[in-house]
Parts: structure tokens; C-alpha cells; sequence
């Protein structure tokens, strides 16, 4: 996703040498940003928040990102400190010789999960009944939906989202601890044509799945990992036991070590 939004912009000249991005970022979008503008020698502009990991923060930092940390009331997402941050870096953007990828509102960052779309086709054979997985730009599950339903119209897309903060399912926006997902609105990129059913997922039974998964199969990941096998489980137990469901992780859980998700207590 990273390349292809920053490719499109230079391609197009948005993006021209010596010139700094700008993106707001839990820090899984900023890290990958950051390699790609290390690997390109562009500056990276990061404006993040405490309610992130400190990992997070730190391998964005280690890959050159300047940040810029937006306060959050008491290190959760809110609906309003998405708005704060995204507030910050417009007006960074504002700056010569800047290019904001503006992440919620970028379409090239669809186009770019296109191959991953491709790659669990290719994996699955084509075998594939279901494919979960939870909504923060919503890019992902629309850029993946996009391509699996191309081929296999039947494939269900099942969004997941914060149960405290449930809004694709018509509820209120809440504050909540499942990190780059679940932005307290309907994100700009959302594309309800495609979205099957949607499951909303609590915070703790995504941080016990966490632990879980890592316990049980050595998959080690972060809290928006766990709500995807949450919801890929009820599913599953739906389907039968011959349906095939795909979900993703999309984080290491080296990136939570600092969190109670798996700090010891």
C-alpha cells in the first residue's frame, strides 16, 4: 500500500525529489511509509499519538520519521483524536514542498492491496468461502474483497470493527484499545456494496485472542489480529467444517510488548 500510494504520486507529480510526506498514523501505514521514503530518500512527516505503542512509534523514529505526537485522552481511540491528528498534518501539508498521502481519503492505497487479494486467491486455489477482517481505512478488506469477489462472486466479506465503538453498524462512536482499526466513523474509502455481514468484536476478547493465538499456535500479533480470528472463529463455526475462512495479521507482536496485551502482570 505504501509503494503504490507513494509511485502514484510521483508518477502524477505530487511527489517530487527533495520533497518531505506527511501522513496521520497508528503506525502500522507510517512504518511501511517510512521504508519506502528511507528506500527513496524522501523525509517522512508522522503524526501519531500516545494512544499507539511505543514500538510503534520508535521503529517509524528508527526508520526516519519525524513524529509529531497528538495527545489522547487516556491512550485510547477516539473519534476525536483521529480528527485532531488528521487536523495536524493538514496543516503540514500546507508546507512547500509537501505531499500529504492523507491515508483515509487516498483510492491508490486500494489499488495497492490488489496483489494481496491475488496472493490469497493463489494460495487458497481458489478455495475460499469467507474473508474477514477488521476496518480502519478500509482499504484493505476493499482492496482484497475487490479482487476475491472478481473471481468468486460467492466469497463473503465480513468487516470487523470495536465493539465500543460500532459505527458500520449503525451505533455510537466509543472509546476503545484495538490499535489502527475503528476510527469512530464511517471511513471515506468504505464500500458497503461489498461487505457481506459486519461483526463487532470487544477490545479484551481481541487482546485475550492475542494471547491466545500466540500461546496455542506461535503466531505472535497484535490486538487487531486477535479481533480478526475472533470473528474468522464465529464464522468458521457457521460455515461448517468444510468452509474455508481467511483472515490476516497485519502486525507483529513485537510491536505490543510495552502494552498490556502482553506485558507480564
Amino acid at each position: 500500500m505504501a509503494h503504490a500510494v507513494i509511485s502514484r504520486a510521483e508518477k502524477d507529480g505530487r511527489l517530487k525529489p527533495g520533497d518531505t510526506v506527511v501522513e496521520y498514523t497508528g503506525g502500522s501505514t507510517g512504518t511501511s511509509l517510512a521504508l519506502v521514503c528511507a528506500a527513496k530518500g524522501y523525509r517522512l512527516h508522522v503524526v501519531s499519538s500516545d494512544a499507539f505503542s511505543r514500538e510503534k512509534l520508535d521503529h517509524m523514529a528508527a526508520l526516519g520519521a519525524e513524529l509529531t505526537i497528538v495527545q489522547s485522552e487516556g491512550g485510547l481511540t477516539t473519534r476525536k483524536l483521529i480528527l485532531d491528528m488528521i487536523e495536524v498534518a493538514r496543516r503540514l501539508s500546507q508546507e512547500p514542498h509537501t505531499c500529504w498521502t492523507d491515508q483515509l481519503n487516498n483510492h491508490d492505497s486500494i489499488a495497492g492491496y490488489y496483489s494481496l487479494g491475488e496472493e490469497i486467491w493463489s494460495q487458497t486455489k481458489g478455495e475460499i468461502d469467507a474473508f474477514v477482517h477488521c476496518v480502519g481505512t478500509a482499504a484493505t478488506s476493499r482492496g482484497v474483497a475487490t479482487v476475491l469477489k472478481r473471481y468468486k462472486p460467492s466469497v463473503k466479506f465480513i468487516a470487523v470493527e470495536p465493539a465500543e465503538s460500532s459505527v458500520l453498524l449503525g451505533g455510537q462512536a466509543g472509546p476503545h484499545k484495538i490499535e489502527g482499526v475503528g476510527i469512530g466513523y464511517i471511513p471515506p474509502l468504505w464500500e458497503p456494496a461489498l461487505v457481506d455481514e459486519i461483526l463487532a468484536v470487544r477490545t479484551d476478547d481481541a487482546k485475550e485472542m492475542a494471547r491466545r493465538i500466540a500461546r496455542e499456535e506461535a503466531l505472535f500479533a497484535g490486538t487487531s489480529s486477535g479481533a480478526n480470528v475472533v470473528a474468522a472463529i464465529q464464522v468458521a463455526a457457521r460455515l461448517g467444517p468444510d468452509a474455508r475462512v481467511v483472515t490476516l495479521m497485519a502486525d507483529s507482536g513485537l510491536k505490543y510488548l510495552s502494552t498490556d496485551v502482553y506485558r507480564s502482570r
